[in-house]
């Protein structure tokens, strides 16, 4: 399965085209092209500049997905503070990453990587593609996004994020009617046509709502849910752009009820205002967890503990909600906006990793039978 779709791409797209105060860098939420960029190796302007006329220790090469984006000074800093240049390698979103992982593991093409999230973490640590290795001293706050059992020793936690329902409160007002509130509302018959979501087959964020779902109505309640979503006129896209960017009543469509992330509404606030139009239903919300790690057979890994290391420095950590459009595990100040808008989701739903490596194949397949016929 290929899971092309990311949110980082098209909350940047939605930033720019509303000139909204968050300073933008790069085009990329999960950040980059939404089409796959290639896997050639290229180096981040600035990153290998230091004060030497070449990095002391060597390279580091960070296997990470399409939408990886920190600002330069901030991949630069890697290098001034521990000798090593920053050699970053494009591999696809985290399902394509986490494949490619597993098929070069005898031969790993590069020392750390960066972007397994939670919905495939369990197969890189079961196929056995990471080296052993956690920080020393964890920040306070990484310890609770965690893997459980010995996935924490192979993986450690970078950002997060909550796939949640997000609503058009303006047009709701306009109508006069109450938005929805939880994931069963959806299959009330006053939120007819009103729906769209992303593919759980093409897109991370649709592949999260679908184990929202499960983890809401449970291994036997889900695929009857999914029939009553789709018989109340649910419509699925191929991404979340086409869904967000098209359907979505904010951006001229007719669906005022989208899948989208808990870090959407801060981007909808209209010029000259002070606050979003829309809102995210935090009663609907599944958490991704995005880590980094070492890779077993790395030709650096002393390097790859360091970038390791650094990724959980208040310097990365700080600059990943304006860049990468996901909170930080850490406790650092976040931008403006963010603070007042950007809401976590209090209890998000949750599934065991384990469990989704054991049945995500299945769960699409079925998926798919149900709601792409």
């Amino acid at each position: 399965m290929q899971y092309a779709d990311t949110h980082r791409s098209r909350t940047a797209l939605l930033a720019a085209g509303l000139g909204l105060a968050l300073a933008v860098s790069g085009c990329t939420l999960m950040g980059g092209n939404e089409e796959p960029a290639g896997n050639e190796p290229n180096v981040p302007e600035n990153a290998g500049e230091t004060s030497q006329t070449s990095p002391k220790n060597g390279e580091v090469v960070l296997v990470t997905h399409d939408s990886f984006n920190l600002p330069d000074d901030v991949l630069a800093g890697f290098t001034e503070e521990t000798g090593y240049e920053l050699v970053v390698q494009a591999s696809g979103d985290a399902g394509s990453l986490t494949n490619q992982l597993v098929l070069t593991k005898d031969s790993p093409t590069g020392d750390a990587v960066f972007g397994i999230d939670n919905t495939f973490a369990t197969r890189a640590v079961d196929e056995g593609v990471l080296a052993a290795y956690s920080p020393s001293d964890l920040p306070a706050g990484v310890s609770e996004h965690a893997l459980p059992g010995d996935g924490a020793d192979y993986l450690t936690p970078v950002d997060y994020g909550d796939v949640c329902l997000n609503v058009d409160d303006a047009w709701f007002a306009e109508e006069g009617t109450a938005p929805p509130q939880t994931l069963q509302d959806l299959t009330d018959p006053a939120y007819r046509d009103l729906f769209v979501t992303p593919g759980a087959s093409s897109s991370s964020p649709g592949l999260a709502f679908l184990l929202a779902t499960i983890g809401e109505f449970g291994e036997d309640g889900w695929q009857a849910y999914w029939e009553d979503l789709m018989a109340n006129g649910a419509r699925v896209t191929s991404g979340w752009s086409d869904a967000y960017s098209v359907d979505f009543t904010f951006s001229g469509g007719d669906r005022p009820i989208v899948l989208s992330y808990a870090s959407s509404p801060p981007f909808t606030i209209p010029e000259g205002g002070d606050e979003p139009t829309t809102s995210a239903l935090l009663d609907t919300c599944f958490r991704q967890v995005e880590y980094a790690g070492v890779l077993e057979g790395a030709a650096n890994p002393e390097g790859a503990q360091a970038l390791v290391d650094y990724l959980l420095t208040e310097q990365v950590q700080a600059a990943i909600p304006d860049s990468m459009y996901v909170f930080p595990v850490t406790d650092v100040e976040l931008p403006e906006l963010w603070a007042r808008w950007a809401q976590v989701a209090p209890e998000p739903i949750d599934l065991d990793p384990a469990l989704i490596e054991q049945h995500r194949e299945e769960w699409v397949r079925e998926w798919a039978d149900i709601a792409t016929g």
